[in-house]
This record gives C-alpha cells, structure tokens and sequence, in this order.
C-alpha cells in the first residue's frame, strides 16, 4: 500500500516555547555584542586571594603527609597541595576547600583521596590525620600562630 504525501491546507501554529514575542530584548543580540559574559546577570569572578597562594607555596617540596599504604610513591618530585573534600572545611559542588585545608601529598595519593573507591570515611579520616601532622609543620614554615582546640 502506497502512502500518499501530507498535504496540509492551514500551517501548524507555533507553539509558545519556539521563540519569544518580537517586542522583547534580543538576548542572543547581547550574548554576540559581549561574548565574554556566559549568562546576562552572572557577576564577575572573583580574583583568588593572594593570602591562599601563601599556603599553596607551603606545601612545594616537602614529603607527602597523606602516605596512603600500598599508594604512595614516596617521591617528593610529585607532591602537590591536596585541598580537604569536607564540607566543614567549605568543600561544595565545584568549588574546591579554602587554601588553608591543603596538605602536601603525591599525586597518586591525592588521586586516591580525590577518586580513589575507598569509604568517604577513610579517606576523610586519612586527610584528618595528614593534617594534623601537617598543620604545626606548616605554621613553623610560614610564622604563623596555631590555634589551640578548645
């Protein structure tokens, strides 16, 4: 059986979510003008702090904290700052933890913390420990005052 073609006498009506109405501001218009800006009302980044790149620099060329058993390579070649995951330390969705929650780990070991498939526990527990041992190491290097746990 042989179909025959459509053949419409009215054309279809577009529907409310094709375009807007014409009067309305053309916001592809102002996305071509500024091509900078990803959305109309979104704010400008803010510049990093250069109080956190301090801490950043504490951790070049010191061993790795993190020394995550049958993970670590022992090389101090590779270590790099490992930022917290935890919130409390203002770890979110896409933002990393402040600067000051680093701790000098290699990169298999902060791959591991970062992706490993251990429990959230270990490895916050691993992280908590590695920054306890870090953190008077860090104050010595950088002059800065620890605070006492009340």
């Amino acid at each position: 059986m042989k179909r025959s073609p459509l053949q419409r006498k009215t054309p279809l009506k577009r529907g409310s979510w094709k375009s807007s109405p014409v009067d309305q501001k053309d916001w592809r218009a102002e996305m071509r003008a500024n091509p900078k800006r990803s959305t109309l009302n979104s704010k400008p980044k803010r510049v990093t702090v250069a109080e956190g790149a301090k801490y950043l620099k504490a951790c070049r060329g010191e061993r790795c904290y993190l020394n995550v058993f049958g993970v670590c390579l022992h090389d101090p070649a590779t270590v790099v700052p490992c930022h917290s995951n935890q919130s409390k330390h203002g770890k979110g969705m896409g933002i990393k933890a402040k600067h000051e929650f680093t701790v000098p780990g290699c990169r298999t070991c902060h791959v591991f913390i970062d992706q490993g498939s251990a429990t959230r526990e270990y490895k916050f527990d691993i992280w908590d420990r590695a920054y306890a041992e870090w953190e008077p190491v860090r104050a010595r290097k950088m002059g800065l005052e620890l605070k006492e746990a009340a």
